[in-house]
Formats: structure tokens, C-alpha cells, sequence
């Protein structure tokens, strides 16, 4: 199965040249790391800033350089920073082209749960609501199960939502899977793991239909 840097270069495939990209913090943040040389991509982060790098070398890290996650990062040539009112609302205005996200479910019709647990403390509900709400596309990258095992990719989520029928496409440890009103729809398995294990995993509808491919990572 994939560890965290392998699910964030499975997504990197996913992006195309020119796009405008938003990384929500976990998984999603390594994905930067990954953008094929070349490419035309330009990340945005909801605290105001448009252009954003890789993570730094360490003892290279600006203070002053920090993604929404808190996370010291880089910029690069022709990178601008604002404030947070623009930032919503180029986010708002649909400007960003695709949104990849970290969740602790996600429901058969695309319904997600990334931003509370009840009973434990949270700072706020951050960018998340706007970014489902408003982007084109959005690809969470996450476990698929959890440490008890337990598979987060459900028939209903049973946290609170962050989102109703949004998510169009899941990358796990295990799967790439599409979000269509049949249910989870397995495009690509792991290296090494086999379908039956995917569907031991999931919960929710799985919608197997052919041979199903091994990703290719690298």
C-alpha cells in the first residue's frame, strides 16, 4: 500500500498545466513537492498567497513564509500576497480550478468530513466550507481505513459535513476511486494490493467493472 508521499504523486498526475490549485494542509501540502518539472501550475493558499513552492530545505525555512496550515513554505518568480478577503474571493468566484483536500470521511454520494470531531477541540472550521462549496474539482487524498481498521469511506459520513455531494475523485493508501451516483468507482488499486481488499475496506458502494489497473506512482 502507498504511504503519504506516494498518494500525494498519484494526485500530482491529476493536475494540468495552466491550472490554478488550491492544497489543503496533511496529504494535500506534499502534493507541491510532486508537480511535474515544466509544468504551468500555480498554488493558492486561502491565507493570501498565489504562488506557492515546495516546502523548504531545512535550515532554509522563512518565518514569514506560511501556507493556511500553518506550515513553513517557499514562493516562487511572480508570486503575490494579499489579504484573506481576496483570497475568499477568488476562491468564491470559482477562480481556482481544482481544490485537493485531506478528510476523515467521505459518503458513497460525495458527501465530506474533514473539519470536526465532536468532543475535541477545533480552532474553527478554516477554508474548508468555502473550498467545497466553490471549487470546480475536488480530490481528497486520504486513509482509507482508520487505526482500528474501520473504513472511512462510507455509505453515510457520521461526523459533521463539511460538504454535501462535492468530492468528485478519492486517492487512498489502497485505491483511486471516482464519486458517481453508484457509488465509489475503482479506477486503480496500489501496487500489490488486490481488488478484494479494497472491498474489504470500503463500506460504502463500490462499483468495480473490468480488470482494475495498478497505479503507476513514478
Amino acid at each position: 500500500m502507498l504511504d503519504k508521499t506516494g498518494i500525494a504523486k498519484r494526485i500530482a498526475k491529476e493536475i494540468k498545466d495552466g491550472y490554478y490549485v488550491n492544497l489543503g494542509i496533511g496529504i494535500p501540502t506534499l502534493v507541491a513537492n510532486y508537480i511535474p518539472q515544466g509544468m504551468n501550475v500555480v498554488l493558492q493558499s486561502e491565507n493570501g498567497l498565489l504562488g506557492m513552492g515546495p516546502f523548504p530545505f531545512e535550515g532554509e525555512e522563512d518565518p514569514d513564509l506560511i501556507n493556511a496550515g500553518k506550515q513553513t513554505i517557499t514562493t516562487v518568480p511572480g508570486s503575490a500576497f494579499f489579504d484573506s478577503a481576496m483570497s475568499f474571493g477568488m476562491i468564491r468566484s470559482r477562480k481556482v480550478d481544482l481544490t485537493i483536500l485531506g478528510a476523515m470521511e467521505v459518503a458513497d454520494n460525495g458527501d465530506i468530513a474533514n473539519w470536526k470531531i465532536p468532543g475535541k477541540m477545533v480552532k474553527g472550521m478554516g477554508g474548508a466550507m468555502d473550498l467545497v462549496a466553490s471549487a470546480k474539482n475536488i480530490i481528497v487524498a486520504m486513509q482509507h481505513v482508520n487505526k482500528a481498521n474501520e473504513s472511512k469511506l462510507l455509505i453515510k459520513c457520521s461526523l459533521p459535513l463539511t460538504g454535501v455531494g462535492c468530492v468528485k475523485k478519492i486517492v487512498t493508501e489502497l485505491a483511486v476511486l471516482d464519486v458517481t451516483p453508484q457509488g465509489f468507482r475503482l479506477l486503480e488499486r496500489a501496487p500489490g494490493i488486490s481488488v478484494e481488499q479494497i472491498k474489504n475496506a470500503t463500506e460504502g458502494r463500490l462499483v468495480i467493472e473490468g480488470d482494475i489497473p495498478e497505479m503507476k506512482i513514478e
